[in-house]
């Protein structure tokens, strides 16, 4: 199964709902996500995770190229500052499967640093339940000053 799939899965999964509407082929699903007009990103299981998924708003928010991000440790899109609060969130969400009320500053790649809100985290799990990551979505974010 494909990563696009097991994000998609995971989040009806955890939330009820789908994140997007479900159409066509496995592949056509993938290329809309991509497309999508909402921030989506991910990270793996490592001991200090990786991102594994960023889609276009990801890559343009971030200020990345797909090179870059995958090879990212996740915790590096939030300032030191914040990485402690960061990693509050994500054992909230690991604990119970998802939290839909985020709200915290991200730094891009060169610097830029955005306040996201109403970001929805969740795990991503097999077809097994077996924990594969975890991934955030969120359409609301604002850049802050210097």
């Amino acid at each position: 199964m494909s990563w696009s799939q097991l994000l998609l899965d995971s989040f009806c999964h955890w939330t009820g709902r789908e994140l997007m509407e479900r159409t066509g082929s496995a592949e056509a699903q993938a290329q809309a996500l991509f497309a999508a007009p909402f921030v989506l990103v991910s990270h793996g299981t490592e001991e200090d995770p990786v991102l594994n998924y960023g889609n276009r708003m990801a890559l343009e928010l971030w200020e990345m190229t797909w090179e870059q991000l995958t090879r990212t440790p996740s915790r590096v899109t939030a300032d030191p500052v914040n990485q402690a609060e960061r990693e509050r969130m994500l054992a909230r969400a690991a604990a119970r499967g998802f939290i839909d009320d985020y709200r915290g500053v991200r730094i891009s790649n060169t610097g830029r640093r955005f306040l996201v809100e109403d970001a929805i985290v969740w795990n991503v799990v097999d077809a097994k339940n077996k924990k594969r990551g975890q991934a955030a979505t969120f359409s609301r974010w604002s850049f802050l000053t210097p």
